[in-house]
This record gives structure tokens, C-alpha cells and sequence, in this order.
């Protein structure tokens, strides 16, 4: 008999939220151009914004952009944080709390060329850290290869100042 911890099971089913309908258009073709596309179809995700820390506050804002060539139905970015969140914390809708350290969120569709709207968090820290790092990541897309992930993997150091640190 095998056992499942709680954290394994909590996690499998954040990915299925977070996947949601995408897990259906992906299997579908979610990712090509018009027409619905074809499975292992290429697209270059971009996760550009900023962050900032403050007073046991992070504000993130990101843009994820689809460079191309064909469109994706729907795309998941993931926020790690090195230190815990406050508990309690609500998110925008399409986002949900992973662990008490990372966030995920969908992206709707992302066409060919095009960007899903501004992410905005501001979130509270557990206590009050005078550097944090966030990686940014695509944890997902509705199939589909990206041959240049270096855009949308990212690990930025954020000091305490109240400074935007862009990546």
C-alpha cells in the first residue's frame, strides 16, 4: 500500500486547479496557430516586470508575453519566494497559494505576438526579511516546445529598500 502525504496531495491537486480548463484545450491542441494548432507546436514565453520589498511587503508585477511562432491556449507562471508569505493572504483570481512560499497563476491565452494582461501582487511577508529572491517560471503550457527559456526563467535578488528591481 502506498502513502501519500498531505503536502504530495495538497500539491497535486493546486496543479489541477491552476490547470483547470487549459488541461482540456492542451489536449486538444492548445498550442498552434489558427485552427486549433497541433500538439508540440513552439512557443517563446517572456516573463518581464518588477518587484519590490518593503516593510515585510513584496509587490510583484509581471506581463507574460508569447513571442511565437504559434499561439498557446493557456500557460501557468510560477512565484517562489525564499521566505514564507503571511497566511490569509487572498489572490487575484487565477492565482492560488502552492505553498506558504509560492504562487502560481494561469495566463488565459496568449496568441502569437501577443501578452496576457498585468499581474499585480502585494503580498505580506512572515516577518519582516531584509533580502528575499523570487524565481519566475513558466510552470506550464498547454503543450508545446520553448527553445528559448532563458526569457521566462528568472531569479532576482530584492533588498528591502522599497526599490523596483526589473527583470
Amino acid at each position: 500500500m502506498r502513502v501519500i502525504s498531505k503536502s504530495v496531495l495538497g500539491a497535486a491537486l493546486a496543479a489541477l486547479v491552476v490547470l483547470g480548463a487549459g488541461t482540456t484545450a492542451g489536449a486538444a491542441g492548445g498550442v498552434g496557430g489558427g485552427g486549433g494548432g497541433t500538439v508540440g507546436a513552439e512557443a517563446d514565453l517572456a516573463h518581464h516586470g518588477h518587484v519590490s520589498l518593503w516593510d515585510g511587503r513584496i509587490g510583484v508585477w509581471l506581463v507574460t508575453e508569447n513571442h511565437g511562432p504559434s499561439d498557446v491556449a493557456e500557460a501557468t507562471v510560477r512565484l517562489a519566494f525564499s521566505v514564507p508569505m503571511a497566511g490569509g493572504q487572498e489572490l487575484p483570481p487565477g492565482c492560488l497559494w502552492s505553498s506558504a512560499r509560492v504562487v502560481s497563476c494561469r495566463t488565459g491565452a496568449l496568441p502569437d505576438g501577443g501578452a496576457a494582461g498585468e499581474l499585480a501582487l502585494d503580498l505580506r511577508t512572515a516577518g519582516r526579511p531584509q533580502e528575499l529572491t523570487v524565481d519566475v517560471s513558466t510552470a506550464w503550457r498547454a503543450g508545446g516546445a520553448d527553445r528559448n527559456s532563458v526569457n521566462d526563467r528568472h531569479r532576482v535578488l530584492v533588498l528591502a529598500t522599497g526599490d523596483l528591481y526589473v527583470f
